[in-house]
């Protein structure tokens, strides 16, 4: 796919960053949206450095507080901005859920309105190098939702390609 798009789309990063694929993700990818951990936001910023590439990132929130899933906690999202504000190769431009999947999109609601809440307080927070531009939630299932609770990035890869 990217040989034959290349440079003529924006590559986001939606899916867990392993810290043994950040090198690989940090020269193929225009934004990172699942920056959840400070560990993972220090590799960023060396593997930037190296290349001399500022990266956007969303901070990725577990809405949900489930056990399989990653991201920090939404009790936990501002003080990992206020740590990793200071690097220099990142620049925090919003946040992203996937929340949990139910099978009625209106069960989704509350998480996607508890990230819209951290996303309006962070955006007012005044941390330097932190502009919330970006809420990155909804799916296939659940975007109508999402966008109604002020999601201006969707993911709806099965809409346009089909199941897995």
């Amino acid at each position: 796919m990217f040989q034959l798009v290349g440079n003529s789309v924006q590559w986001h990063m939606i899916g867990h960053l392993q810290t043994n694929k950040v090198k690989k993700a940090v020269r193929i990818f225009n934004m990172i949206e699942t920056i959840d951990s400070r560990r993972i936001a220090e590799l960023v910023d060396r593997h930037c450095a190296a290349v001399g590439k500022i990266m956007p990132v969303l901070i990725e929130i577990n809405s949900g507080k489930e056990s399989n899933k990653t991201g920090v906690l939404p009790e936990n999202v501002d003080e990992l901005v206020r740590e990793i504000s200071d690097l220099s190769y990142l620049r925090i431009q919003g946040l992203m859920t996937m929340g949990p999947r139910f099978g009625n999109p209106e069960d989704a609601r509350p998480y996607f309105k508890a990230t819209k809440i951290a996303f309006d307080r962070l955006s007012k927070s005044g941390i330097a190098n932190v502009e919330m531009r970006y809420l990155s939630m909804g799916m296939s299932n659940s975007y109508k939702v999402a966008i109604e609770k002020g999601a201006n990035i969707v993911r709806i890869g099965t809409q346009l390609f089909g199941e897995r």
